[in-house]
């Protein structure tokens, strides 16, 4: 634990050492980099002084060639400490890296930053993250030159979501464009970014910029905000502003927009066939308002647009749209950062060793958890040796890396504390704002007779069954349990029984058993397919004659998939984290009436140029909208 002396005394010993390296050699309090300074505009030259420009020019020009690249590199590690990980975290690192532990690697590649995943064992609790956070700032200020990192993750929320309970999970992307309130946009970013900023979390890769046009979208779906563009963007300049009014940088992904595609950039090469005019109707406007925003970080795609770029290359190795389009036309001089370069999205094309150095040259600043850290640094190394980049190409993009890490105080001070993570992390007051937002945005969709909301003197025996997908952060549900109890918490009675994502013929006829004698069943369900046997589920359900009300815990196109299956009420939630399933109990049991509308138009399984609910489309208990 650190407490604020210690750490103190930690920054005299050490910080000192960076600090009078940007002030060239007289450390004068508060000269070093504008403090921590919530809702000031993005890391372009724009907003950097002239003296801070110059320090940090004289900065780099001290750094070795090695501690440059290292700059530009944004790596994994396994353990959820620094310097004394699990042995079995070791052995991922040394197998993967060729290091023991987070110090070893940052003393050994010099890297920038850092990216936390729960399943690297990052994100286990909010104070042993924040123990993490400090241990890499240290190691950061322990080297030749001292500096500072970037530790970032993707909190996306809804179904992208590295740090679990206690921490506030908000509803995601999609969720916030059902509510339609930018206010709440802009607070749900707020108490995310406090919480991160709390934690030691200086860069969130969120929000998604993507306008999802593709119901078939495999990768985004209900990560975007919606399918309409100016929605869109208004609600990532919400997040935007929300997040960094915290004093952690926001990231807007993924130029130029990862909304209509059928591929996942994971797993391969996905190409978009808009013309250059419907990019500019369809993906350019949340870019364009992020920016507009003062975003901090803009995440590329590996994705191809022909229209965009002709040669075909993936846009994170696109000279065409990220100089021409997003520096040029776009006027953005902030951060530009890859996706994971891990994707077989990006490496489909080129080998691993010429990937970072395109990228370079494509004109991104930081270089995102390459497969191989030793193949990508020495790759990048080798290229400025040769002169195949120039030493002031790379200088370029580490001064953009440090004026941010300038923006957000870290040469001040990049120390966390205990006494912080209380004050901030998962407070009742934050809970509560997640609870009333989450409310403003489950969706009805279908209320067949005015079945809902059910009433506990009439409906008092429930049954909850269906999918029971695993928890984005690792922390929360099972969805059908969290279900139960939240009905349970509302006086009534409730039975869970999990029958998954594609129930068996046995586990249909135990849920028609288990519902004997109850007065309603909800079924979650997870995306239904045509052929899902999620639909023998319900329909087996609904010929009891006990009412059946179906929610979509994830993409709301399923209610289209269960045409025909007789169920009584459809209602969506955009993902099945706690905050937004125990939203719906409330809304089911009428404590709270269903605000949110479609944010996306769902069309009809049997005829999808159809439209079967547009746009907007929302019950209310009092009326339609």
């Amino acid at each position: 634990m650190h407490h604020r002396t210690s750490r103190r005394t930690l920054l005299t010993a050490t910080a000192a050492t960076a600090a009078a390296a940007v002030t060239g050699g007289v450390v004068a309090p508060g000269a070093v980099a504008a403090q921590r300074s919530p809702g000031s505009g993005h890391s372009s030259g724009h907003h950097t002084s002239a003296a801070t420009t110059k320090r940090l020019k004289r900065l780099i020009s001290r750094m070795t060639l090695e501690e440059k690249v290292g700059q530009l590199f944004v790596m994994r590690v396994y353990g959820h400490s620094a310097t004394e990980p699990d042995q079995a975290d070791i052995d991922a690192n040394m197998a993967e890296i060729g290091v023991r532990t987070a110090a070893e690697m940052i003393a050994k590649y010099h890297v920038g930053g850092i990216i936390y995943f729960a399943w690297a064992h990052n994100t286990r609790d909010p104070h042993q993250i924040a123990d993490l956070s400090n241990g890499i700032q240290r190691a950061g200020l322990a080297g030749p030159t001292p500096l500072p990192l970037l530790v970032s993750t993707d909190q996306e929320h809804g179904i992208v979501c590295r740090v679990g309970e206690p921490a506030t999970l908000m509803p995601g992307a999609m969720a916030l464009g059902a509510g339609g309130s930018r206010s709440d946009a802009r607070r749900a970013g707020q108490i995310a970014g406090a919480e991160l900023a709390a934690v030691g979390i200086n860069q969130n890769y969120a929000p998604d910029a993507d306008v999802n046009v593709n119901p078939a979208n495999p990768v985004i779906g209900v990560r975007s905000f919606g399918s309409d563009p100016q929605s869109v963007a208004g609600m990532v300049a919400a997040q935007v502003k929300g997040y960094q009014s915290s004093g952690i940088a926001s990231t807007a992904k993924h130029f130029p927009g990862h909304g209509d595609t059928n591929t996942d950039s994971h797993t391969g090469l996905p190409v978009i066939r808009h013309t250059r005019e419907q990019w500019e109707e369809l993906d350019e406007p949340p870019f364009r308002a992020a920016i507009a925003a003062g975003i901090d970080s803009i995440m590329t795609a590996h994705i191809v647009v022909p229209a965009l770029d002709p040669a075909e290359d993936p846009a994170t190795l696109s000279r065409p749209i990220l100089t021409g389009i997003l520096r040029e036309e776009l006027g953005y001089d902030g951060v530009v950062v890859t996706d994971s370069l891990g994707m077989e999205g990006v490496r489909t094309k080129y080998g691993d060793e010429r990937v970072p150095v395109l990228a370079l040259q494509a004109g991104v600043d930081q270089l995102l958890n390459p497969p191989s850290l030793d193949v990508s640094w020495n790759a990048v190394l080798k290229a400025v040796k040769n002169g195949e980049i120039s030493e002031a190409r790379i200088e370029e993009s580490i001064l953009r890396i440090l004026r941010l890490k300038t923006k957000l105080g870290l040469f001040d001070d990049p120390f966390v504390s205990h006494a912080g993570v209380d004050r901030t992390v998962g407070t009742r007051a934050h809970l509560a704002a997640a609870d009333r937002i989450a409310e403003r945005t489950t969706t009805l969709l279908a209320n067949n007779g005015g079945v809902l909301p059910i009433s506990r003197r009439s409906h008092k025996n429930l049954l909850v069954v269906g999918a029971d997908p695993a928890s984005p952060s690792g922390t929360t549900g099972p969805p059908t349990t969290t279900l139960a109890t939240a009905f349970g918490e509302l006086g009534y009675a409730a039975t869970a029984l999990s029958t998954g994502t594609a129930p068996t013929k046995a586990k249909i006829d135990e849920a028609v058993a288990a519902a004997q004698g109850k007065d309603a069943v909800i079924v979650g369900t997870y995306n239904v397919s045509a052929t899902s046997s999620q639909r023998t589920l319900v329909s087996a359900l609904a010929a009891t004659g006990i009412p059946v009300i179906t929610v979509a815990i994830r993409n709301p196109y399923d209610i289209a998939r269960l045409s025909g299956t007789g169920f009584a009420a459809n209602l969506a939630t955009y993902s099945w984290t706690d905050v937004e399933l125990r939203a719906a109990a409330r809304v089911i049991a009428g404590r709270a009436e269903p605000e949110g509308t479609l944010p996306v138009p769902v069309q009809r399984a049997d005829d999808p140029t159809q439209v079967l609910h547009p746009v907007g489309y929302g019950l209310t208990y009092r009326s339609r909208h």
